[in-house]
């Protein structure tokens, strides 16, 4: 797995914002040594933590995973970019391309049996298309109606439409989706 230096970012422009350490992790509802931890790069943050620092830091969340140009158009699966860690009971998103910088958001996401894509339900700017790659079944809980995929199955869901993504069963759910414009 390439390395993305989350932390050095998160402390850049924590720094760049005037927060303090404190602050920014009272702000974004983590310990101050949870903070430490992720700024020194010791640990990995799921999504939620670092969604709550970018909403803290004004800042979309897209901006952690900037990186400059590779050598290859070619991603392998053990050099794809993502938040979590292999293996640990938490969802992970796997960035499927290179780098953030087309007009296209191209991941992968993992939820573990069950387990849910957000503690509570979110949208965001771009629309998104997604297609169940694996597992059992997944519900998509798209603006307060819920929806039962099998593998096979795709959704496109519109822009600012609130939507979480639940796994009730103990099998883990891959869903490919793309978003555009890149907005993760």
């Amino acid at each position: 797995m390439e390395e993305l230096n989350l932390g050095k970012k998160i402390q850049k422009l924590r720094i760049e914002t005037g927060l303090s350490a404190r602050k920014l992790a009272t702000l974004a509802n983590i310990t101050p040594s949870m903070l430490s931890q992720i700024e020194n790069d010791q640990v990995n943050p799921s999504i939620n933590t670092l969604r709550a620092i970018a909403q803290v830091l004004n800042t979309p969340l897209y901006t952690f995973f900037k990186e400059g140009p590779t050598c290859s158009p070619i991603v392998h699966p053990d050099d794809r970019r993502m938040i979590g860690l292999k293996g640990e009971p938490d969802v992970r998103y796997e960035l499927l391309t290179q780098d953030m910088r087309g007009s296209i958001e191209f991941c992968v996401m993992v939820i573990p049996g069950q387990r849910s894509s957000y503690r509570d339900i979110q949208s965001h700017a771009g629309e998104e298309v997604a297609y169940m790659l694996a597992g059992e079944a997944v519900e998509l809980d798209l603006d307060g109606t819920l929806y039962r995929m099998e593998v096979g199955d795709s959704v496109r869901i519109p822009a600012n439409t609130p939507h979480v993504w639940n796994n009730p069963t103990n099998v883990p759910v891959k869903v490919i989706f793309a978003i555009t414009p890149p907005t993760f």
